[in-house]
């Protein structure tokens, strides 16, 4: 399939097997290569081919790359950077001097930590809102100097579920035909076979592409994609100008991963559904959070939203044990993150195999002491694609022994 016959009225699971991974126009080889270089021979003095001058410029497999997350996202334009906090770095560039960005009260820690440690002295004010719980909050939030509305969703790491449309509804309401910030949302949680923000009003949507896209815990990069050509130049500026970019060698095992994220996204969801529905039923849990559980007493309160917008709950769980047995809901937390056979003790997310960390001094340190800080005691699962049988017996005795 040539690029010009990709039709984007194609279901997601043809275009994730499709989307830029066209075979080589020149050998027919169904797997493309891997360009490799660092530079191109040029036709003459400032005569590249096809504007192939320089590799941090331009890359053969990051175009493949780009153009198959920008097609799963709907989206006209992907932009690849080298990790999601690179990805991060670049976006945040629209807020410039004395001017303000408001956020979602749950971000990942390296978000926290790029807005307030580097933005901030830069004179980038940050200001924090609990979307999840009433988009209409975001009304007093935003002031005429806001240039970017920023949220994940689900969140990192309590999973809370912001209602796209409503809050990019919300922000259109309040600037009217004037100037208005940027609705920028970090899918990285979700994925483009869950949910596609650019559909519901965000003009740019990103991801740690480290994550579900590429599937395996064996690359790193970001990506950014908008459908606004104007956004999407700056962006690409700043690729180039910032330096960032991911090499073709980690474009080429997320192009990988992409042709199998249907298939991935959904025995994550599946498997975290049923593990879910485990701890649920447990009596030592004190709190629970998974986007799909709709009913019972740790129904997700934002269920309604997560199923409106989103196809399934996802593969992330979080909780909180309850204290036992002389041990606090701390220590119970560590001896399960310590006790777990299946579920490997580390940061990141969203590869195939299963995860357990504790937030609080891992992913999330940098928001210790700030009012995004988060319970000592969370546990946060990345459900993987194993059996759920095994994943569940596994968790069963982590918690019988703490």
């Amino acid at each position: 399939m040539r690029p010009e016959d990709l039709d984007p009225a194609l279901t997601f699971e043809t275009l994730a097997v499709h989307a830029g991974q066209e075979p080589d126009a020149q050998t027919g080889a169904v797997a493309p290569p891997i360009y490799q270089t660092s530079t191109y021979r040029q036709l003459g003095v400032g005569r590249p081919i096809d504007d192939y001058d320089y590799a941090r410029t331009k890359n053969p497999t990051r175009d493949r790359f780009e153009r198959a997350v920008a097609a799963l996202e709907g989206g006209g334009h992907g932009i690849a950077f080298a990790s999601g906090s690179a990805t991060t770095a670049a976006i945040a560039e629209f807020a410039g001097p004395d001017t303000e960005v408001v956020v979602g009260d749950d971000v990942y820690g390296g978000t926290f930590r790029y807005l307030e440690k580097v933005r901030g002295p830069n004179g980038v004010t940050t200001r924090y809102a609990d979307l999840a719980a009433d988009p209409e909050a975001m009304w007093e939030a935003l002031s005429e100097r806001t240039r970017l509305v920023w949220f994940e969703t689900p969140t990192n790491p309590l999973l809370k579920v912001v209602d796209i449309a409503a809050s990019a509804r919300v922000v259109r309401e309040r600037f009217g035909d004037g100037p208005r910030p940027l609705i920028v949302v970090d899918n990285t949680f979700a994925s483009p076979i869950l949910q596609r923000p650019l559909d519901l009003g965000a003009d740019i949507v990103f991801h740690s592409a480290t994550k579900y896209l590429a599937g395996h815990s064996d690359t790193v990069l970001g990506i950014a994609v908008t459908r606004d050509p104007a956004i999407a130049e700056r962006l690409r500026f700043l690729q180039n100008a910032m330096g960032a970019v991911p090499g073709p060698f980690d474009c080429f095992l997320a192009l990988r991963g992409l042709r199998t994220l249907p298939l991935r996204v959904g025995r994550h969801a599946a498997n975290a559904s049923e593990v879910a529905r485990f701890l649920a039923d447990r009596d030592d849990i004190e709190w629970l959070s998974y986007p799909g559980l709709a009913s019972g007493p740790h129904a997700h309160p934002q269920a309604a939203s997560a199923a409106q917008q989103m196809r399934a709950g996802g593969g992330m769980v979080s909780f909180v044990p309850k204290a036992r047995g002389g041990q606090s809901a701390r220590e119970r937390a560590v001896a399960i993150c310590e006790s777990t056979k299946i579920f490997t003790l580390a940061e990141s997310l969203g590869g195939v195999e299963s995860l357990i960390e504790l937030p609080a001094v891992m992913t999330h340190l940098s928001v210790a002491g700030s009012r995004l800080e988060v319970p000592e005691a969370l546990v946060r699962l990345s459900v993987g694609i194993e059996g759920a049988a095994d994943l569940i017996a596994d968790l069963a005795q982590a918690l019988d022994r703490s």
